[in-house]
């Protein structure tokens, strides 16, 4: 692990994104609450956050972090046949939390991916991107779209 023993605690916050693909009509579905297993859009929310919570135990050398906010907010386009999920995690540490907050939308994703897959076997997580961070030495980013 790197030492950021000698950095000085900062509020830190991250928000990444995470886009599922999938039929239109399973969006339908997704968005009416139609699907046998259940609330897809609350179990991914509580997966992602319980994820975050747990990053340093699935990522190498990643810090544990004492988060103080986490978040996992969804929108589902049916038109369109996506769901995207932005997760947004917060600490006062020395590191950033970007990991935890990619973290929280991949585990979303796969969480709304396998509560989907008895509907559609063709869903694909499309994407996962960190959108913005701020805090820390390196200062504020945002993701150019």
């Amino acid at each position: 692990m790197v030492d950021v023993g000698d950095k000085p605690a900062t509020q830190r916050r991250a928000v990444a994104r995470a886009v599922v693909r999938l039929t239109p009509a399973t969006a339908q579905r997704l968005a009416a609450g139609d699907v046998p297993k259940g609330d897809v859009l609350a179990t991914a929310r509580v997966a992602g956050i319980q994820a975050a919570k747990r990053t340093s135990e699935l990522i190498p050398l990643c810090h544990a972090l004492p988060l103080s906010s986490v978040s996992v907010e969804e929108t589902v386009d049916a038109a369109a046949g996506t769901l995207t999920l932005v997760a947004e995690a917060r600490t006062t540490a020395q590191t950033g939390v970007e990991m935890e907050a990619l973290t929280a939308a991949s585990v979303a994703a796969l969480t709304a991916y396998d509560m989907l897959k008895a509907l559609e076997r063709g869903i694909e997580i499309a994407s996962v991107v960190l959108l913005e961070k701020s805090g820390g030495a390196s200062g504020d980013w945002r993701r150019e779209e």
